[in-house]
């Protein structure tokens, strides 16, 4: 945390209540984004776009009103910081909007909804600063509790050696082959935590999808891992330049610094990382527990293979939307069955009103499951 997002002196009256002001418009606007982003599917793409179109208007206005308030010096940091999200995110609808006029082009809505993650990311360092941040920042079921809060914002400053926070190791976006990861502000520098390693769809990076994952990992106290794949997608049909020990090695790599829960340790993935995690969960030996595909497929290597003699007794959730484009619900449906009979101690979520999008929704539900007593 840089000294400039640390709480200092209350602003002026008519500041404070400029910023309030922006921050309920720039949080709404979020929350209508990723409303639209869960209920994306090709052919309410104009419709979504129509609902989200005036939330670019009406939060530009807030970006100039909050930009043309008297800070004090010593706060410039924050509208200048705020600007950049407000326009970043009036960009974001905008490009949806854009993309949503072009027919047929499904990747492109995706590409323009991909830019929230950047935009969380540079919002998510003024959360010790400002409360309503520090919330959106927490599954929804946890932003009225404000003990929890004043505990995250008091972990956020302490000042220590202890390697909390977000962190990326060669994971820049116009990078391939990093990862990036999320430790608890709350760690204390020594307890075992459970782990997520999250991995993205086809064409996606860990370190967007690193957001989709943060707020429960924050409320729960979770260590998040996000890697990325070294080319545009999994190697679903084999690649020497990648295989499944290297994610076991990534979580060796973080290991050595944040002690892991080895009997927590779960892998999920969204799309061609749903497919790939039953892969490397089912494929190989490794470090993961617990399996939670969401929006993928069952591999017919793991087949060939042998792999659903590793799914016995094997805790999988099993995520899948029942209006899925890409791949349809028939195929989840067949995975279920197959891993039933291999002896999987499954939960099999088919979600009614799910696209192939990542149900962020689900996050609670499957880190209640992770995070049960044994």
């Amino acid at each position: 945390m840089t000294d400039e997002a640390r709480p200092g002196a209350p602003l002026p009256a008519a500041v404070a209540e400029g910023l309030a002001a922006f921050l309920a418009r720039l949080l709404e606007t979020l929350a209508a984004v990723e409303a639209v982003q869960r209920h994306l599917h090709p052919s309410l793409a104009a419709r979504l776009a129509e609902r989200l179109d005036p939330w670019a208007a009406e939060l530009g206005t807030h970006v100039d009103r909050l930009e043309a308030l008297a800070w004090p010096t010593e706060a410039r940091f924050l509208p200048e910081r705020l600007g950049r999200v407000g326009r970043r995110t009036v960009e974001l609808v905008q490009a949806f909007g854009a993309a949503a006029r072009v027919p047929g082009d499904p990747f492109g809505l995706y590409g323009a909804l991909r830019r929230l993650a950047p935009v969380e990311e540079d919002l998510y360092p003024l959360a010790p600063a400002l409360p309503p941040v520090s919330r959106w920042f927490l599954d929804a079921a946890r932003r009225a509790d404000d003990a929890l809060v004043a505990r995250l914002q008091a972990a956020a400053l302490r000042e220590d050696d202890v390697p909390v926070g977000v962190r990326h190791a060669a994971n820049a976006r116009d990078a391939r082959g990093g990862f990036s990861v999320y430790v608890p502000e709350t760690w204390d520098g020594a307890t075992r935590l459970p782990l997520v390693m999250a991995l993205h769809g086809g064409h996606g990076h860990g370190r967007d999808f690193l957001w989709s994952w943060l707020r429960e990992a924050r409320s729960r106290g979770v260590l998040l891992i996000a890697p990325t794949a070294r080319e545009r997608t999994w190697p679903l049909m084999g690649d020497g330049r990648e295989a499944p020990e290297r994610l076991a090695a990534i979580v060796a790599e973080v290991g050595a610094h944040v002690p892991v829960d080895r009997s927590r340790c779960l892998l999920t993935g969204m799309s061609d990382g749903a497919t790939y995690a039953l892969v490397c969960g089912l494929g190989a030996d490794g470090p993961f527990t617990h399996l939670a595909p969401a929006c993928g497929v069952l591999h017919p290597r793991l087949l060939e293979a042998g792999g659903l003699g590793r799914a016995h007794d094997r805790p999988v959730y099993l995520i899948h939307g029942a209006h899925d484009w890409m791949f349809p619900v028939g195929t989840a449906r067949l995975a279920r069955d197959l891993l039933l009979d291999a002896g999987a101690r499954l939960v099999y979520r088919e979600i009614e009103d799910l696209s192939h999008v990542y149900p962020r929704d689900e996050n609670p539900r499957i880190l209640d499951w992770l995070l049960a007593p044994p």
